[in-house]
């Protein structure tokens, strides 16, 4: 399908371009979202006369956008899943939950704005473009954690597994002496110190008799 571009539009053209793209594209994308015309004389024509009034537009868009730019530079949002040890989520984060996450936040964005290939199944750090304007983007940092707890681990750099292995307890801890521990640690061991005594003890007996 020819159609005329209102906006530009990555890797096709700028706006005035009369470009070819497959009509599946056309239909659910550059057509619904205003981005573009079909590229019949008549339309053409209405092109022409509106183009000023469509560039004058795009131009105050666009400076919108840097003005918010400039308002989000190190922006980063928490979201809180549930997750298996692997870190596999149950479930998924999507553009919507990232838009809603930023909207708390204080930074209005439309799902379609946030430019996600694939739904987030894993814990961890992305870093996400979000597209203000077809010439502005900026990048944000997504931080999928478990808990808050997890969020901060991550957002320094940590490893969350390393910092649960730490807070494991030596069984020693929890004992006054290290005999107590060695019988805790060593159950069978000492269940053969036992028998060994109880041996003894029936020699003994046997002398004694």
């Amino acid at each position: 399908m020819d159609i005329i571009l209102l906006e530009r539009v990555a890797k096709l053209g700028q706006i005035g371009d009369v470009v070819s793209v497959k009509n599946g594209f056309a239909r659910n994308f550059l057509l619904p979202q205003k981005k573009a015309l079909r590229a019949t004389k008549a339309n053409m024509a209405v092109f022409e006369v509106q183009r000023k009034d469509i560039e004058a537009n795009n131009l105050a868009a666009k400076s919108e956008a840097e003005a918010v730019v400039g308002k989000m530079i190190n922006v980063s949002v928490i979201l809180i899943r549930q997750a298996g040890e692997s870190g596999q989520l149950f479930g998924s984060v999507s553009s919507r939950d990232i838009a809603d996450a930023l909207e708390a936040n204080g930074y209005k964005v439309g799902k379609n704005q946030i430019i996600l290939n694939r739904a987030l199944k894993t814990l961890g750090l992305y870093d996400i473009t979000v597209r203000l304007h077809a010439e502005v983007d900026i990048s944000i940092i997504v931080n999928v954690a478990r808990s808050t707890e997890e969020a901060e681990i991550q957002a320094a750099g940590g490893d969350i597994d390393a910092d649960a292995e730490s807070e494991e307890f030596a069984v020693e801890d929890f004992f006054e002496n290290e005999e107590d521990a060695d019988t805790a640690l060593n159950p069978d061991a000492n269940e053969e110190d036992a028998s060994v005594v109880l041996e003894k003890s029936a020699d003994e007996d046997e002398v004694n008799k």
